[in-house]
């Protein structure tokens, strides 16, 4: 059923607005409580104590990516690439893999180019 009083029209508009701003201000409460709720000293103490276990296990963890990135460099098939990218579970794993096989699919596409894309050489053996 369509509204033709304007009067009426507006009021609701009027509602609507007023419901919006209700539920911002609501939402603002909300994220000001979390936001400036104080920390927990004991879960400071906890990071503190965990701190050089977790460093350790960041600098396992770069060594590790280092010799992968080592093995990717020693494969030239999109399709082992593609294998180890769907058994790797890390993110960072996975992020290394993909470069790989972007590396692997550029060189072959400048491998398949007639003519060099770029450099002096290409336009004076033109011209």
């Amino acid at each position: 059923e369509a509204t033709l009083d304007l009067a009426e029209r507006r009021r609701i508009r009027s509602a609507i607005r007023e419901l919006q701003r209700q539920e911002l201000e609501r939402d603002e409460e909300t994220l000001a409580s979390k936001r400036f709720r104080p920390e927990r000293s004991s879960h400071r103490q906890d990071n503190k104590e965990n701190w050089p276990q977790s460093q350790r296990l960041e600098e396992e963890q770069q060594a590790a990516l280092a010799a992968l990135s080592e093995q990717l460099e020693a494969i030239t098939s999109v399709e082992e690439l593609t294998k180890l990218l769907r058994a790797a579970g890390e993110y960072e794993e996975r992020k290394l893999i993909r470069a790989a096989i972007r590396k692997l699919r550029a060189e072959e596409i400048e491998g398949e180019a007639p003519f060099p894309r770029s450099g002096v050489g290409a336009l004076e053996s033109l011209g």
